[in-house]
């Protein structure tokens, strides 16, 4: 292997950088890449694609949900890696991983060129004065320009305000899916070296005095079922022993004498136990229980704690309820509101943009995040672990300023859509209190649009532009800042197809409903009174017996036992019935199910409501 090195125990010899990019520049692929050079696999290994993509969400949908460590070696230094996640509703993940490291690579794809995401990522690095080596990757891409990206990439450095050092950033052009990278753009051959190279020569080593008291971060948080919590981040003073007694300096200021039970250093995939650590290692500690993301560990005779990075906050709220349905307790393992409590409450340990809080209601709980995806991640998790409950449709988070003036969330809305297309997406958006900000035509026949959008007008909007683009149009959206209310939207103009009793679903029954609109169900499926099955074509909820049988007699006419055909039906995902529902719905979440269905599932009861409203 060309890449061994002797591994000198000097912090010179270690470099700690993250792999910055937006969503599908090609991250994961990367890091498979350098894993693969600097020989952590053996040579005769089978390796699956995109193996820091542990998780079964994140295979699946061929996105990075949680930030990952790793480590390769080079020449004698030891290069310690995290892969943060692309997706703007993961931001809390990239920024609090930026403390932990010296350095970045931002990736940027030289076909799509700058990105929403790549813009956060990239004005996270640069607040926390980190020094950038931008990568332009996918230069083997048809239609590949990647001159053309550099100076988009220069253009937003200089608009996110970069110092002058930040500005006179390295550039390398990579294929990480073939494996190469070079310092000249026409190269299509080679391998990782000069990539490796760059990072060395770039970034610099940590800083830190390794005979001054310890003081060590927690960025970010695992867990394993033997050792229970495990703690990751930086030394940033001082050394660490396994088993010695420090302080545990906790957010709201209380101090807790504790011991390390085990010490870990990342190499390669595995986590390998060691008995101390340096100044500007990265490591992870167990032994600490209820330990927190933000959390400091100091020397007993030094207490001085670190302050933590400040996170976003969410922009979007659900409520999730114990599950009430007729069906309620068919599917699901845990159904009970201290089990849906429980497990809400673990995930905002190691989630750190994502907030918990009770209600009047002992059943419900308000769950906030930074977008739908990351709220859909969290209740997909949860489903396959067994998990059943019913959430609302999603809100916004208002805000008040100091003169008590109504604030709401915008989105910085990025589209990339063929020139055919244009009409109906802006049609589209100026309905939803969208602004045009810029406009751009591109090589290719395809536009590039920027809007401003309050967070509102992006509730169930996603699907419906697949459908106005035909699936070319591609749509990115990011947290602009808290502006002015923009008055009424409506989102949703077509209404619910509602089951009229309980039982089984019918062909004959579904026949005779599916020309009032677009079916969610087929034939054969157990519904109960107040299920929504299918959308109206007209603005107005209709009640349908989807159950009705064919009554059977004696008489025959020409043509009443023609075969009934039915058109397909439409199955929707996760998040599409999350985009569905309207303000008085809920959508069912069991291990097997996912049903939409009326808050008042009696017609009569809906109907006595509306009355008294009005």
């Amino acid at each position: 292997m060309y890449l061994e090195g002797v591994i000198l125990n000097s912090a010179q010899n270690v470099r700690n950088i993250a792999i910055i990019a937006h969503v599908d520049h090609g991250k994961t692929t990367l890091v498979d890449q350098l894993l693969r050079q600097s020989g952590t696999f053996r040579s005769n290994e089978q390796v699956a694609e995109r193996v820091m993509d542990s998780n079964d969400l994140e295979r699946e949908r061929g996105i990075t949900i949680l930030s990952k460590n790793t480590s390769v070696h080079y020449n004698g230094v030891k290069i310690n890696i995290v892969d943060t996640p692309g997706h703007a509703d993961f931001g809390g993940e990239v920024e609090r991983i930026m403390t932990m490291v010296d350095g970045a690579l931002l990736l940027v794809d030289a076909f799509e060129g700058c990105m929403p995401q790549t813009r956060f990522v990239l004005s996270k690095a640069l607040a926390l004065k980190k020094k950038i080596i931008v990568v332009i990757n996918k230069i083997d891409r048809p239609g590949a320009r990647p001159d053309e990206v550099i100076d988009e990439v220069l253009d937003l450095f200089i608009e996110l305000g970069a110092d002058d050092d930040q500005i006179e950033f390295p550039v390398v052009f990579a294929s990480a899916k073939d494996g190469y990278a070079s310092l000249d753009s026409s190269v299509r051959e080679g391998d990782m070296r000069p990539l490796f190279q760059s990072i060395i020569d770039n970034i610099e080593p940590p800083k830190g005095d390794d005979d001054a008291p310890l003081q060590l971060l927690f960025s970010s948080l695992d867990y394993d079922d033997y050792v229970g919590r495990i703690g990751i981040g930086k030394v940033e003073r001082g050394k660490i022993k396994q088993g010695e007694n420090v302080v545990l300096c906790k957010q709201d200021g209380e101090q807790q004498n504790v011991k390390l039970a085990k010490l870990y250093q990342f190499e390669g995939l595995k986590r390998v136990e060691v008995s101390d650590a340096k100044c500007g290692d990265i490591v992870a500690v167990s032994g600490i229980a209820g330990l927190n993301i933000g959390e400091t560990i100091c020397d007993s005779q030094c207490v001085e704690p670190l302050p933590f990075v400040k996170i976003d906050e969410p922009t979007l709220s659900m409520n999730f309820m114990v599950n009430d349905s007729p069906f309620a307790g068919q599917d699901g393992k845990f159904v009970t509101s201290r089990n849906l409590r429980a497990r809400l409450f673990k995930e905002v340990e190691t989630n750190v943009s994502m907030r918990v809080e009770e209600t009047d209601s002992t059943d419900t709980f308000k769950v906030s995040g930074r977008g739908e995806l990351h709220l859909s991640i969290l209740i997909e998790t949860m489903r396959r672990q067994g998990y059943e409950f019913q959430v609302s449709s999603p809100k916004v988070i208002f805000k008040k300023d100091e003169n008590g003036k109504l604030l709401e969330p915008i989105e910085l809305l990025i589209i990339e859509v063929p020139n055919d297309y244009v009409g109906p997406v802006m049609e589209k958006i100026g309905s939803r209190r969208g602004e045009l900000e810029n406009m751009t035509i591109r090589d290719g026949g395809t536009t590039h649009l920027e809007f401003l959008i309050p967070a509102r007008g992006l509730i169930g909007y996603r699907s419906e532009f697949l459908t106005d683009t035909n699936g070319y149009g591609i749509m990115n959206n990011l947290f602009h800042a808290y502006e002015p209310y923009k008055g009424e939207i409506v989102t949703r103009d077509r209404g619910s197809i509602i089951a009229h009793e309980a039982g089984e679903s019918t062909g004959y029954g579904l026949f005779n409903t599916q020309d009032r609109g677009r079916l969610f169900i087929g034939p054969g499926v157990p519904v109960y009174e107040g299920m929504i099955v299918g959308e109206c074509s007209k603005n107005e909820d209709i009640v349908c017996n989807v159950c009705k049988k064919k009554q059977m007699t004696n008489t025959r006419a020409a043509g009443s036992d023609d075969a009934l055909r039915l058109v397909p039906h439409s199955v929707l995902s996760l998040e599409q019935c999350m985009e569905f529902l309207s303000d008085d719905e809920l959508l069912e979440v069991t291990p097997h199910h996912l049903r939409l269905r009326k808050m008042i599932l009696s017609k009569e009861q809906r109907m006595k409501q509306q009355f008294r409203k009005k």
